[in-house]
């Protein structure tokens, strides 16, 4: 079985599966002409988001931090930050730090030029550095150089029966080819965190989850619903998934923590943190939402996203190309043009979970070699940071 991809080597030695310029709004303000720019420059993608202003303590720091490492993913090969320049987070200081990577960045000030100038210089900008980024060429790297993203999103019954139990045979493979894998959604850890646990061998990590998990609990309380001691009433918070067969959360979280497969926990990160070098299994704490999940682990560095879904959703990422996974026949018939790999062959008998995974897996290092995901075909560019608190 093949143990190479063909990959852009950064400067900081980190390897990408694709190479965007970026364009990045650091604000709601300027995320118009943030699109502006990047839809009429072919080469580009844009991270639009609603944060940037008006957020307190870990809010803040939490988008600050997630902006800039989503510059930093090694699937892109440049940056053009567009700022408005009034808002908390500084486009300038993210410019900076870019630049102390080695990465190119780019900064555009709305409040300097107005909207129409800035659009016009930004598109001159983005256009020199999307000739710039032509020169890197794919060169043949191990496959530990992939990070892969672990992510379930409109799940159903067929869902922990064969996608996550496939995408978790493809996460082994990742580990033993030294590889690394994030597993987020921290809500749907709630239930099945004690096979978790026994994965921790590091006193301090099992702390910092034990926090994460009474973090995320105490919230839903707070909030009116309790996701753990509802007897005799369904506690999934998702009316979708009870509809797909998935009453409590402890069954959704059973079939979720298999897409880890059984790769060993390494480390416990918060949203859009950057993990480590070391090879093994991450668990970043994000909510359940699909689009804010995926975004912390693009932030984190994944360069793959596999992507499993039940009854079927079109989300995709700007940055990292987010492979599409159903283990249901029919949705997979209903949604062709959202879906990547049908893994409902395992349910059926046709294919064993083994067959199924060395398929996904072929699939995933196709993919990293260049081939374009569904959701990129239909510029699928979702992005959203996760909001904990109040804005001002």
């Amino acid at each position: 079985m093949k143990n190479t991809i063909n990959g852009y080597i950064r400067k900081d030695g980190t390897v990408g599966v694709r190479n965007h310029v970026l364009i990045i709004p650091s604000v709601l303000c300027a995320k118009k002409v943030a699109e502006r720019i990047a839809y009429s420059t072919p080469g580009c993608v844009v991270a639009s988001h609603n944060q940037g202003c008006a957020q307190l303590g870990d809010d803040y720091y939490q988008t600050r931090r997630t902006i800039l490492n989503s510059a930093l993913n090694p699937n892109v090969a440049s940056v053009l930050i567009v700022g408005l320049g009034c808002e908390r987070v500084s486009p300038h200081e993210i410019q900076e730090e870019i630049r102390a990577s080695g990465k190119e960045a780019e900064l555009i000030m709305i409040q300097d030029m107005g909207t129409a100038e800035a659009i016009k210089e930004g598109s001159e900008i983005a256009t020199k550095l999307v000739e710039e980024a032509k020169s890197a060429k794919r060169k043949e790297v191990p496959v530990s150089s992939l990070v892969i993203g672990v992510e379930c999103g409109g799940s159903d019954f067929s869902s922990g029966l064969s996608a996550n139990p496939a995408v978790g045979q493809v996460s082994d493979k990742i580990w033993k080819e030294n590889g690394r894998v994030i597993l987020s959604e921290t809500t749907e850890l709630v239930g099945a965190e004690h096979i978790l646990f026994k994965r921790m061998e590091d006193k301090k990590m099992k702390k910092t989850f034990e926090k994460m998990l009474k973090r995320m609990i105490d919230e839903s309380v707070n909030n009116s619903r309790d996701v753990v001691d509802q007897e005799n009433i369904p506690n999934n918070i998702s009316p979708g998934n009870v509809k797909g067969g998935l009453t409590t959360i402890e069954e959704k979280s059973l079939g979720a923590v298999i897409k880890g497969g059984r790769v060993p926990i390494v480390g416990v990160k918060e949203y859009g943190e950057i993990i480590d070098k070391k090879p093994g299994l991450y668990l970043m704490d994000t909510p359940g939402y699909d689009v804010e999940s995926v975004t912390a682990m693009v932030a984190g560095g994944a360069t793959i996203i596999l992507f499993t879904t039940g009854q079927g959703t079109p989300t995709g990422n700007p940055i990292a190309p987010v492979i599409k996974i159903t283990g249901n026949y029919l949705t997979a018939e209903k949604m062709k043009a959202n879906i990547d790999f049908d893994s409902s062959k395992i349910i059926s008998g046709e294919s064993s979970l083994e067959e199924c995974g060395n398929e996904l897996y072929e699939e995933v290092l196709k993919v990293a070699d260049g081939k374009l995901t569904k959701a990129e075909k239909n510029m699928q560019d979702d992005y959203s940071i996760w909001n904990i608190g109040i804005k001002l």
